[in-house]
């Protein structure tokens, strides 16, 4: 498979690009700066650009089967201004199945099920810039013709590979307080061989 990944060079994403080439995709990583990338793989392309330019995006689609964002807010608002030119070069290329790390800020709250967690009294952040963010995200694939599934992990140390963790639709499962890094990109990684979660979030936790 040919799988396109943005925000390469991130703690998730990286971890990404690292299960798909030992399971000998074909893996593009979008990247700002390609010196970041310390991978020597034949399976690997290293793509230059810039999200927000849409020609790097529809370049960057070329033969690709599927699209994996594990991009984050970085206190801008590159997050929400670069989906729309995503999905429209994907809409234009006939790419169908993205998937999305978000944030569990932006999954359905328990307490208060019409509201999403960072708007109740459930989530602990005390900022909800970056949920805000992944929330305009969520807004835009929802208006969108692709089969979508965000990946909504909550506190996100690096830790280690466990392999074991819950997922529900829509919500957090109940008294996740955690999930690594790896766990996250093994799961976010793992949906592109399943249609579990298609047009979904899906919480994320121990």
């Amino acid at each position: 498979m040919n799988i396109l990944v943005l925000g390469s060079t991130g703690r998730v994403g990286s971890q990404i690009v690292t299960y798909a080439l030992r399971d000998r995709h074909h893996v593009t990583a979008f990247v700002r700066t390609p010196e970041k990338i310390q991978i020597n793989d034949e399976n690997l392309t290293i793509f230059q650009g810039n999200v927000l330019n849409k020609v790097d995006i529809v370049r960057a689609m070329h033969g690709i089967d599927v699209v994996i964002s594990a991009l984050n807010t970085d206190g801008t608002t590159t997050l929400s201004e670069s989906m729309p030119i995503i999905i429209e070069a994907m809409e234009n290329k006939g790419i169908q199945r993205i998937i999305t790390v978000g944030t569990a800020g932006i999954l359905q709250s328990r307490t208060t099920p019409n509201l999403l967690r960072y708007q109740s009294s459930e989530s602990k952040r005390k900022s909800t810039r970056a949920a805000k963010e992944h929330h305009k995200v969520y807004e835009i694939l929802k208006d969108s013709t692709l089969d979508w599934t965000i990946v909504c992990p909550t506190y996100l140390p690096d830790g280690e590979r466990i392999g074991k963790y819950r997922v529900e639709r829509n919500y957090l499962p109940e008294n996740g307080a955690k999930i690594s890094v790896p766990d996250t990109a093994e799961y976010t990684y793992n949906q592109i061989i399943s249609s579990d979660y298609i047009k979904s979030r899906v919480g994320i936790a121990y």
